[in-house]
């Protein structure tokens, strides 16, 4: 399974509903990455993304989105294929 990697925040609602919904599909490790801890990270994030919202998820090298990004991918059927790649 590749790699996940989240950057969240500790209250953000998206965050804890995506982290659950991966766990669901099996995914039992997350790499978080807090940009209200680390700010430098922030900047990354969006530098990479584009976006200044939270969760930005990535599964392996793959930009999936936000919460709802990785909600409609799986209804798409490309959640699967992504989560079974190594």
């Amino acid at each position: 399974m590749p790699s996940v990697k989240m950057y969240t925040t500790a209250v953000c609602p998206y965050c804890i509903r995506a982290k659950q919904f991966l766990k669901s599909k099996g995914v039992d490790s997350i790499e978080e990455v807090r940009i209200d801890l680390l700010p430098a990270e922030r900047d990354h994030m969006m530098a990479v993304t584009g976006r200044r919202t939270v969760p930005q998820i990535f599964i392996g090298e793959h930009h999936v989105g936000g919460c709802d990004d990785l909600i409609n991918l799986d209804n798409q059927g490309g959640l699967a294929p992504l989560l079974q790649a190594s």
